[in-house]
């Protein structure tokens, strides 16, 4: 575990305005409301000094609350809208510690907590990676992937990622990596404070589950409730 001289804080957001699954942030899952899973993972890495849940809600700050969380303020309205970026929920997070507590943010860890499951020991390697070389911006989690993206502009289909051979092998295709900040990102807070999630000069860590959710709709909350069915235990599965 490296030596830390630096101020550690999770930051989760947890709004009360869910549309797509009403309630979906307390929402029971096994047994237990969503936002326990982050919570339970965060507080088991012992390299993180604060775990602050933002979140408009009462009913959200009593539960994160229950599950050992700090909430520190009540995240304002104009933050809590459907529109609103993470970047600006992150943002007001670290000044708020700042200017009402005196409290020096060095790294902040970003956490979604409708992305499930989180791998023993991720979140981690994640933190102990950025306090290791000072040379980094950011550490967070990414996806391997060999499938081939589109997007189209200007009315036309483009491939990304030109310089990768599309098809052949799967076996001998170049990788690409999906960006999983939901799962962690730790960054520096000097970033955080001009709204940058993500820093410039960054490293990853891959992945190693060999499935993954994002909770946002009713099927994602039915395919979890499937695996907990089949005994998998989202908060503590490894692969």
């Amino acid at each position: 575990m490296p030596e830390k001289k630096q101020n550690v804080v999770a930051v989760i957001p947890a709004r009360g305005g869910s549309k797509g699954v009403p309630g979906k942030n307390i929402k029971l899952l096994g047994g237990k409301p969503l936002i326990s899973y982050v919570l339970e993972a965060a507080k088991k890495c012992q390299l993180i000094d604060r775990i602050i849940v933002s979140t408009d809600d009462e009913q959200i700050a009593e539960v994160a609350k229950k599950y050992g969380a700090e909430v520190p303020f009540m995240r304002p309205a104009e933050l809590a809208e459907d529109a609103t970026p993470t970047e600006l929920v992150l943002k007001h997070a670290v000044e708020w510690l700042e200017q009402n507590e005196k409290y020096k943010t060095d790294i902040v860890v970003f956490f979604q907590l409708t992305d499930l499951p989180r791998t023993k020991g991720l979140i981690e390697k994640v933190v102990s990676r950025i306090l290791e070389d000072d040379s980094l911006d950011s550490v967070f989690v990414a996806t391997c992937t060999r499938k081939n993206y589109w997007r189209k502009k200007d009315g036309k289909w483009q491939r990304l990622a030109q310089d990768i051979m599309p098809y052949g092998p799967r076996q001998k295709k170049e990788p690409l990596y999906r960006e999983d900040t939901g799962l962690a990102c730790a960054t520096r807070a000097r970033f955080i404070k001009e709204g940058r999630r993500v820093g410039d000069n960054v490293d990853i860590i891959i992945n190693d589950a060999d499935f993954s959710i994002d909770i946002n709709d009713p099927i994602d909350y039915w395919l979890a409730e499937r695996y907990w069915e089949r005994g998998i235990d989202l908060s503590k599965y490894e692969p």
